[in-house]
This record gives structure tokens, sequence and C-alpha cells, in this order.
């Protein structure tokens, strides 16, 4: 039964360690995927647009595709979207560039901080069930009958304490994380939409 207990506590490190490294790993890379898809302030994105709307006012399109095909923020590629399709007519085009948004930029980054969701929601529990474990080896120790093995029943409470611990040491740490890349996704929607609403003013009279 003791072997039992110290492969089952083994476990329980692993899947901590495992699900630590999968929740840091997502967030590091929803939080890089936002800073190559926005622009960094409306400042940048304004001086983006101020070389932009002058080729589109002219019609002058291979100027803007030039302009658009080197950089894969989200708004020049958006701009490049909606200059190659610019013939749908401009209910339709706004439509479709607010879809593609939604498709290839938006859809990713929740789906990557949704797992980081996960992780914060199950490290804690994970740590509990490593907390049932150390209490019922102890309470096993206490219940055997025979002379109580102190040093065992310190190790199963001292385990106990370690896992509870190591699930909010994941959890803490991520949900402020996560936060921060919350606040980052709400500014970049915020700056793509004022974008968005430029480049649509400048293209409306020409779709």
């Amino acid at each position: 039964m003791e072997f039992l207990f110290k492969l089952l506590g083994w476990g329980v490190y692993a899947v901590l360690a495992v699900i630590a490294l999968w929740g840091a790993y997502c967030a590091i890379m929803v939080w890089r995927r936002v800073a190559q898809t926005r622009f960094i302030d409306e400042e940048e994105q304004d001086e983006f647009l101020g070389e932009l709307e002058p080729a589109l006012l002219a019609e002058n399109y291979d100027t803007a595709v030039g302009l658009c095909e080197g950089d894969r923020r989200a708004l020049p590629q958006l701009a490049l979207y909606a200059i190659d399709h610019r013939d749908w007519g401009y209910q339709k085009l706004r439509r479709r560039v607010a879809e593609r948004f939604q498709q290839d930029v938006m859809a990713d980054i929740e789906h990557r901080l949704s797992w980081v969701g996960t992780v914060i929601k199950s490290a804690p529990m994970i740590g509990l069930l490593g907390t049932v474990m150390g209490m019922m080896g102890a309470f096993a120790n206490l219940s055997s009958g025979e002379k109580v093995d102190t040093i065992q029943m310190a190790s199963d409470i001292q385990f106990a304490l370690i896992t509870t611990a190591c699930g909010l040491a994941i959890a803490v740490p991520l949900v402020l994380c996560s936060q921060s890349i919350n606040v980052r996704i709400r500014k970049m929607e915020d700056l793509i939409g004022l974008g968005l609403g430029r480049l649509f003013e400048s293209m409306k009279s020409r779709v």
C-alpha cells in the first residue's frame, strides 16, 4: 500500500509538471501571437494608414498591395484581403473582413487562451487530489493498529501540503498572465477596429 501511495504521489507531481509546462507554453504562444498581430500603439498604426490611404484614394492598388504584403500584422493582411476582393461591394466586403479577422486571428488566440484557462482550473484540483492522497496515507498510518510511524505521517502530510501549494503556484501566475493577455487583446481589437474603420472609409467610394 505504501508503495502504491508513493507511485501515485510521483504521478501527481508528474501531472502538475506537465500541465505547468503546457500552461506556460500556451501563455507564451498567445503573448507572442498578440505581439506579432497588433501595432504597438495607435501612432504606429496611424503611420501605416497614412501611407496606405493615399494609395487607396488614388486607386493605386499595386502600391497599396506592396505596402501590405510584407507586413504580417493583422491590419495590413486584412487590408490586403479587402483590396484583393474590392469587387464584392462595400457591405459584403466589410462583413467578410470581420469574419476573416475572427477566423484567422482571434480563433487561434482564443484557442490557446482557453487552454491557459483549463490549466488554471485543473492545477488546483490536481493539487487537491494530492492533498487527499496525502491525508489518506496519514490516516492509514494512524489506523494501522501498530505503533504510529511519525516520520511517515509527517511525510504524508508534507506531500499533501506540497501538492496544494504547487497547484496554487501554477494557477495564480497564469491567472495574472491571462488577465494581462486579455487586456492586450482588447487593445488590439480596439486598434484594429479603428484601423478597419479608416480603411473602409478610404475604400467606400471605390467598392
